[in-house]
């Protein structure tokens, strides 16, 4: 059985909540089962030196996990240091919000996106691609509510991710990290609301798998990724009102 009693069809329950911390331009705390992320959106005036005078902007961010996120210890990355795989993640999640950014409607300004997982039960990654969407909608939105006009909307569209995995010959949405642990493929699928791929990461740990599979896994991500589309608009307009 899986966690949540789910469907191999099912993902876990999510929840985005909006306004997690005060001092944010935006900020939420997204759980996907017992997983949980605290995405912040942070506004500069500023742009990094390789886009001075394009007159555009620039979205990035970063990614960590605190100590006990996990059932072990993981040590802090020190000294500007960070791992390959925090490395990794947080350029996936900066490549995955631009695709529905327009930079140069957003002006000469900097929007940093930081994903802290306070607790990991898989998913970490995708998970904060979702809620970071979120963090920067808001930040757009208080930027709009204090007098910043924009050429046009700076946000083209929506971004969510979601895991998938092949286990006994059987395909699972929105993996857990027992499951994750002992998938025969596992992947992760970046896709926007109308359909679009913007990322997919995807590894068979042993034998390969079919065409039909990979069609499989597409399809089940597509109707999975609705929920978190849906998701995502209502904490957007909680975090209005």
């Amino acid at each position: 059985m899986r966690s949540e009693n789910r469907s191999d069809q099912q993902c876990r329950n999510l929840s985005i909540t909006p306004h997690f911390t005060n001092q944010a331009e935006g900020s939420v705390l997204i759980c996907s089962g017992q997983t949980q992320v605290i995405c912040t959106a942070s506004v500069e005036e500023r742009v990094p030196p390789f886009l001075k005078g394009q007159d555009q902007g620039w979205v990035t961010a970063e990614y960590s996990m605190l100590p006990r996120a996990t059932n072990q210890r993981v040590r802090r990355d020190r000294g500007g240091q960070v791992s390959g795989r925090t490395l990794e993640i947080q350029r996936l999640i900066g490549r995955s919000l631009r695709s529905v950014v327009d930079l140069k409607a957003l002006g000469e300004r900097t929007i940093t996106l930081d994903c802290d997982v306070i607790q990991a039960d898989g998913g970490t990654r995708t998970a904060s691609i979702t809620g970071a969407y979120v963090a920067l909608a808001m930040a757009l939105d208080h930027l709009k509510s204090s007098g910043v006009s924009f050429i046009s909307n700076p946000l083209k569209g929506q971004v969510a991710a979601v895991s998938l995995g092949i286990l006994e010959n059987r395909i699972l949405l929105d993996l857990d990290y027992l499951e994750d642990s002992q998938a025969e493929v596992d992947m992760n699928l970046v896709m926007t609301a109308t359909g679009g791929i913007v990322e997919v990461q995807g590894t068979a740990e042993g034998e390969p798998f079919s065409a039909a599979q990979m069609n499989g896994m597409f399809e089940l991500a597509t109707a999975g990724l609705k929920g978190h589309f849906a998701a995502q608009l209502e904490a957007i307009a909680q975090g209005r009102r």
